[in-house]
């Protein structure tokens, strides 16, 4: 099998994360960068894939020169090699500017010889669109399984179990197919030693613009079909209402809750 995953570099959950104050976009320097946890179950969906049908695992990733670091943990975790599509004129790209991008990587560069699956986390830690795999898959024109908390492969048929508030749903296709997943899919495994020094040796094709074949005026901030005007800090939690009790605590807070369309 050849699968294609899907990473990407985000801030640390436990930094801070910040808009720059100039446009309004994410200010990548102002905190840690790690490889999003859910892209971490996705590279290991294909691992696990990969042993059991034989095959190569692809990186994919679309970001800054520092998102090597996420492409570097990747393959430390046994990815085969990776493709970097990184360049200044990307910065502010929007999700169906990303997602038009990344489908132009997979079809022109990644898989000019071919592929099977492609697998993508459910929704990033930044920016939470959760619409970017779906997307993909439409410009690639192949079906899209979304929401995967388990993932089989027979045959050339992929079939997922799919997860949501409204319940359980078992979805096939035929491949070629994208598959995105959800937290409850796997436990990602911990590079070994030996896999963080073959890492350092595992191929990184690292494109422009221009080496992708994609033309500046499709992607960047510029010409994204969505921005953010308007960016606050959220408030800071207020106290509580505090009642004495005496003797109708009850009734004040009754009189409370119901002030509050609670009850």
């Amino acid at each position: 099998m050849k699968i294609i995953v899907l990473v990407k570099q985000v801030p640390d959950t436990y930094s801070e994360r910040k808009l720059a104050e100039s446009d309004h976009t994410l200010d990548r320097d102002a905190s840690d960068a790690v490889i999003d946890e859910i892209n971490e179950r996705s590279v290991e969906a294909a691992l696990q894939l990969k042993e059991a049908h034989g095959g190569e695992v692809t990186v994919v990733c679309m970001g800054p020169e520092r998102a090597s670091d996420a492409i570097r943990k990747a393959l430390s975790m046994g990815a085969d090699n990776a493709v970097h599509l990184s360049d200044e004129a990307l910065h502010g790209s929007c999700a169906v500017q990303t997602a038009k991008a990344l489908a132009k990587v997979i079809n022109t560069v990644v898989g000019s010889d071919g592929y099977d699956l492609v697998i993508a986390g459910n929704e990033a830690s930044d920016g939470r669109t959760g619409a970017v795999p779906a997307m993909i898959a439409d410009v690639l024109g192949i079906p899209a399984l979304t929401h995967a908390q388990q993932l089989a492969v027979q045959g050339s048929t992929v079939t997922v179990t799919r997860g949501t508030e409204d319940g359980i749903t078992k979805l096939s296709a035929e491949l070629p197919a994208l598959v995105s997943v959800g937290e409850k899919l796997n436990e990602p495994r911990y590079p070994s030693f030996k896999g963080i020094m073959a890492a350092k040796k595992k191929k990184v094709a690292k494109l422009t613009l221009a080496d992708a074949g994609i033309d500046p005026s499709e992607v960047g901030l510029a010409n994204a079909l969505t921005s953010v005007t308007v960016a606050a800090p959220k408030a800071p939690k207020s106290g509580g209402e505090k009642i004495e009790d005496e003797g109708d605590g009850g009734v004040k807070i009754a009189a409370y809750l119901v002030g509050q369309k609670i009850i």
